[in-house]
């Protein structure tokens, strides 16, 4: 099951003593960061964490699969993510 904001802003809550809506604040600066940095085209590295970068990708030739037409995807940028060696190494070793 996958860990909602929700949750986050909980654990952020217990271990800071921080109140809910400092809590909340704080996890929603953090996000709006993050966010605005990817949109710009700027990676973001997080040591420990990993490293979110955005890439470029070109226009390509695509199908619609329900009604077979062939058609162009156009270019877009997407984000990817690449973790650290000590994230890697946690989640391989408990």
């Amino acid at each position: 099951m996958a860990l909602t904001k929700i949750e986050i802003v909980e654990e952020i809550r217990q271990k800071t003593l921080l109140s809910p809506y400092a809590a909340r604040n704080a996890v929603e600066a953090l996000l709006e960061i993050m966010k605005t940095t990817l949109a710009s085209g700027d990676d973001l590295l997080i040591s420990g964490l990993g490293k979110f970068c955005v890439r470029n990708k070109a226009a390509r030739k695509g199908r619609n699969p329900a009604t077979k037409q062939t058609m162009t995807l156009p270019s877009r940028r997407v984000v990817t993510f690449k973790c650290s060696l000590k994230l890697k190494d946690r989640v391989n070793n408990g």
